[in-house]
């Protein structure tokens, strides 16, 4: 996978609920990195609602192109492939969704099944919130307190996350900027003291960046 590259995986794991025409849909989902990993959560799902009548279920990989879904029963492309359909239209990756459905008694029909199982995994996801996998820079910086506060607004500005606060004589922060951040601040930073703070670099990672809310 190229480090240039850049995606949007889930932000953590959670879990929606609704109800309709007396049937409920439990939805649960992941970030995952692999096959392994998300059907180990398939069957977590299959076991605690033994009880439902369908554990419908999508994921999504990015390395190898990895897609996989089932509708557990339900009428053929009512479910899975609904679900799939949330993630791929957003493009979202290294995802898992299981949508159990308790049967309610009344029938939804085929386009009704369809809007239901969108609606659980788009709620699921909503209620994980988005993050984005791509290179960030780390950082780290030695302020005097009286400038803190006009620090974090530049770090802000630049789409910085302050990972650790060191508290001393002085204080250490410790960052991660997004690609070109580093040299963004490191201009704010000089305007703000005339050149007397300078960012020490600490190298780069590929790694998930701050919540996103889903649009």
């Amino acid at each position: 996978m190229s480090k240039e590259s850049s995606y949007l995986i889930p932000f953590e794991a959670a879990e929606s609920e609704f109800v309709e025409k007396r049937s409920r849909f439990i939805s649960h989902i992941w970030r995952v990195e692999s096959e392994e990993e998300a059907r180990a959560h398939i069957e977590e799902m299959k076991k605690e609602y033994y009880d439902a009548r369908h554990n419908c279920w999508c994921y999504i990989l990015k390395d190898g192109g990895v897609l996989r879904y089932s509708d557990d029963g339900e009428p053929q492309g009512t479910a899975g492939q609904p679900m799939l359909n949330v993630f791929q239209r957003r493009e979202v990756y290294n995802v898992c969704c299981v949508v159990t459905r308790y049967f309610g008694g009344i029938l939804l029909g085929t386009g009704g099944l369809t809007r239901a199982y969108t609606r659980g995994a788009a709620d699921a996801l909503a209620a994980s919130g988005l993050s984005r996998m791509c290179l960030w820079e780390n950082a780290m910086v030695t302020i005097p307190y009286a400038l803190f506060e006009q620090v974090k607004l530049l770090i802000a500005g630049v789409d910085g996350v302050i990972e650790n606060t060191e508290y001393g004589a002085e204080i250490m922060l410790e960052l991660t900027l997004p690609q070109g951040g580093r040299e963004a601040l490191q201009e704010k930073l000089t305007e703000l003291t005339a050149g007397q703070i300078t960012l020490e670099a600490l190298g780069e990672a590929f790694k998930p960046g701050p919540r996103e809310e889903v649009l």
